[in-house]
């Protein structure tokens, strides 16, 4: 999906709330992310919100939603700006195809998520459940997928070093990872050797060292951990954290 401009009627100046200064220099922009996941971009011409129609690209998969804030779709080894810098909104109950990146990943969840990582080490799927406000590290050529547990849309600041969603090794998913190692099976320097020989591990040093095969075990493994457990549920304390947040929230926007 193509970045579409944003035409000067589609600006609404108009509904500026009181808290955003009318007067911003030009080439400031302010981003207000609400607990609801929408995200409010204030610039000097006026206020829009950001979505699917507007400023947005599809995020890996339909219905998830990604806006750069530094780099671009076509950020690549070749092309860098040594990281991307994107807000992303998951769909509610809702998570991505399991994939991993050429890059190491930094995400920084605003609701209630769930990351599910492969752990090489223990040749297991792990779960981990992230709240408002927490900060993921996930290493290069690391199995994961991200869940959005609530039942609202949810808004994620990710970054990457030195991909945009348009490269090739961006989002290595199960069915490319088993292109690849059949494509490589029987190459002198291929990674086409049996599953357990290489190193599938995060952190690769290159391309020619990664197992495709392992990797697409491990990418089927948090698919068949998906299918079964499904995403997990908000508890009760964390349904009412929200609820208080959006208060809160109202509260803060000066009138």
């Amino acid at each position: 999906m193509a970045e579409q401009a944003v035409r000067p009627q589609d600006r609404i100046p108009e509904d500026m709330p009181d808290g955003v200064p009318r007067d911003l220099p030009g080439g400031v922009e302010l981003y207000h992310l609400r607990p609801d996941g929408g995200i409010l971009l204030a610039d000097r011409e006026g206020l829009r919100e950001l979505g699917p129609e507007r400023e947005f690209l599809r995020f890996i998969d339909d219905g998830q939603f990604a806006h750069y804030l530094v780099g671009d779709a076509a950020t690549s080894p070749e092309r860098p700006s040594n990281a991307t810098v994107k807000l992303g909104v998951v769909g509610p109950r809702s998570a991505f195809t399991p994939h991993a990146h050429g890059g190491e990943h930094f995400v920084l969840s605003l609701g209630h998520a769930a990351c599910g990582l492969y752990d090489e080490a223990r040749g297991r799927v792990t779960d981990v459940p992230l709240t408002p406000g927490t900060l993921i590290r996930i290493p290069e050529m690391m199995p994961h997928s991200f869940a959005n547990r609530g039942d609202a849309p949810l808004t994620i600041l990710a970054a990457n070093t030195g991909y945009g969603i348009d490269h090739e090794d961006y989002a290595i998913t199960a069915a490319e990872a088993e292109r690849r190692a059949r494509a490589s099976f029987g190459a002198p320097n291929g990674t086409g050797g049996p599953a357990g020989s290489g190193a599938m591990a995060a952190g690769a040093l290159t391309d020619s060292l990664t197992d495709y095969r392992a990797l697409a075990a491990a990418l089927r493994d948090i698919e068949h951990a998906q299918r079964t457990h499904g995403i997990a549920a908000t508890t009760v304390r964390e349904r009412l954290a929200a609820r208080l947040r959006r208060v809160a929230a109202a509260l803060e926007v000066p009138r």
